[in-house]
């Protein structure tokens, strides 16, 4: 079982419903503790700058418990950035809920070790998405 929390510090517009944001980490196989966080680009940029380096928003940064908790194991955070996931929908010709719906399972799936930072492990984690999201019905998003 997985408590999956949501948190908006934006207003809702262009966001899916919580309902859909848990079940789109469900899917990418969220299992413990996970808050999804939906924020403005302010934030996104302060914290991409402080932990990554890298002073400008970015649509989703994952950050891993550092410890499981005894009752109930704790997956991390997942911090979305809504004005640029909606921005890249545009640009990319995406609906925006399928574009969120990749974040969603990009960052989930970075939270369960995946990562793109070879050729090898992009294929594994683009498969990966590709196979989450036509389980969701969604197109492959590459």
């Amino acid at each position: 079982m997985s408590a999956i929390l949501v948190q908006r510090r934006v207003p809702p517009r262009g966001i899916p419903a919580p309902v859909s944001l848990r079940a789109f980490a469900s899917a990418a196989g969220a299992e413990g503790a996970l808050c999804l966080r939906v924020v403005d680009a302010d934030e996104s940029r302060a914290l991409n700058h402080r932990f990554r380096g890298k002073n400008r928003p970015t649509n989703v940064l994952s950050f891993p418990a550092a410890s499981p908790l005894v009752e109930e194991p704790e997956l991390g955070d997942i911090v979305l950035c809504a004005p640029v996931i909606a921005a890249e929908a545009a640009e990319q010709g995406k609906s925006p809920r399928a574009h969120w719906a990749h974040m969603v399972v990009h960052g989930v799936l970075h939270l369960r070790g995946h990562d793109h930072i070879d050729d090898d492990e992009a294929r594994v984690m683009e498969a990966a998405e590709r196979r989450i999201l036509a389980g969701l019905g969604f197109a492959d998003p590459y």
